[in-house]
């Protein structure tokens, strides 16, 4: 989806030719929508806006064949939050290959601020973001959303999968920022991740 740039001349002299200028295009608007179907409103509960893959929606926590979660409760994802708002406690795996999984793994939707840097420092590609973008809640309680329906996120086929880098590792500097700052703050010194 191309983005169209427009340049705004800030030097304009004030008088009747900018009015006219503005007339014109609104004019020109109306008669585009009117006769040629132009439309810039859609149907929207019909109707949905195409979304760019990149977009940063609301978040997926993916999960393994055997339906556990893939998260390892390493803090990766809360240390490079900016706004703090993921919440992670850790219990022990039974099995030897997974040292541990998160117990409580909650977002506070209403604090992030879809940065993907949470995407980014994941060593195991845990979370994701969808392209799901309406949020809809009456209370605050609904929009933390904790492990159980973060893993139970169905609308991905509907909405599709947003932000995840694939194809670059875009991912290095944020999770060595979030190692140095574990082992600044915390005094946990975790391997480092694998490229």
């Amino acid at each position: 989806m191309a983005t169209r740039i427009v340049t705004v001349d800030r030097d304009t002299k004030p008088g009747v030719g900018p009015i006219l200028l503005g007339l014109w295009i609104t004019l020109r608007n109306m008669l585009q929508t009117l006769f040629q179907r132009k439309a810039a409103t859609i149907q929207y509960p019909e109707e949905k806006r195409p979304v760019s893959s990149r977009y940063r929606g609301v978040h997926i926590l993916t999960v393994r064949q055997d339906g556990s979660p893939k998260c390892v409760a390493c803090y990766m994802c809360a240390t490079a939050c900016p706004a703090e708002c993921i919440y992670i406690e850790a219990g022990e795996r039974p099995e030897k290959s997974i040292e541990k999984y998160p117990t409580r793994f909650e977002i506070d939707l209403l604090r992030c601020v879809y940065c993907g840097f949470c995407v980014d420092a994941c060593p195991e590609e845990a979370i994701i973001m969808s392209r799901e973008n309406n949020l809809v809640g009456t209370t605050r309680a609904e929009l933390v959303i904790d492990r159980d329906r973060l893993m139970a996120r169905n609308p991905i086929a509907e909405h599709g999968v947003g932000y995840r880098p694939e194809e670059h590792d875009v991912r290095r500097p944020v999770r060595v920022a979030a190692l140095e700052r574990l082992q600044k703050e915390h005094g946990i010194v975790p391997g480092m991740p694998k490229r």
